[in-house]
């Protein structure tokens, strides 16, 4: 064995010796409600109000470098145009969906669904996608997005700039329900797609230098519209 991987292996078996901390980011707006226990222990926890989830949402979604908008039916149509202005977007790419339709109907951009048949490569290209979700995580800031809820397999990751538009009802507390969900709506018959985004496609492989947009969606903005 070289000195140098003697070395390694000694710090590990020497860090092994410690019992690691549970610890994770708290605030004052999210206090568990009882104590977790096992992985849960590991994860934030969220007050299940719907103040509490909303705040869990914002704060993860800062710390993910995910752009996070709430607004009302009636001020979504300003909110995507100030979204078209400041992104210079273009181009879109869409799927027909009651929580998308009235924002891609707002951007009044060219573009295509992908219900049909589309070109793959044409969406590699187009400026923005809007999707809608499952549901929004509040414990993680994740969006739950499935190849039935956000029209198709590819319409949420070939574009840079992935926008999804929720309802207030659509954001839980934590994974566990998140999960539930999942089976009471899909129950044995789960889409081919299903993934947890927690902000934009990023690594930090290379000197652990923070890049964005490694594998996926440069950007990510969540549209919460309120009061539906």
């Amino acid at each position: 064995m070289s000195d140098d991987r003697a070395i390694v292996f000694a710090r590990i078996k020497e860090a092994l010796q410690t019992p690691a901390k549970l610890s994770h980011p708290s605030s004052a707006h999210s206090q568990p409600s009882s104590a977790p226990s096992g992985y849960a222990a590991w994860l934030p926890a969220v007050t299940d109000t719907p103040e509490g989830r909303l705040a869990a949402f914002r704060e993860r979604s800062e710390l993910l470098k995910t752009e996070f908008i709430t607004t009302s039916s009636a001020q979504l149509p300003a909110v995507m145009a100030d979204l078209k202005a400041r992104h210079g977007w273009q181009s879109a790419a869409w799927h027909t969906d009651p929580h998308v339709d009235p924002a891609r109907h707002a951007l009044d951009l060219p573009g295509f669904s992908t219900d049909g048949h589309y070109d793959a490569a044409a969406l590699e290209k187009t400026d923005v996608s809007l999707t809608a979700c499952d549901c929004l995580v509040a414990q993680t800031g994740g969006v739950l997005a499935t190849s039935a809820s956000a029209g198709g397999r590819t319409l949420s990751i070939l574009p840079p700039h992935h926008v999804v538009i929720a309802s207030a009802d659509q954001l839980l507390p934590d994974l566990p329900a998140a999960f539930r969900l999942i089976e009471k709506k899909y129950g044995d018959h789960l889409p081919s797609m299903m993934c947890f985004e927690t902000g934009p496609s990023r690594t930090g492989d290379i000197e652990r230098i923070l890049v964005l947009g490694a594998h996926g969606p440069k950007k990510l903005t969540v549209v919460l519209v309120l009061g539906q």
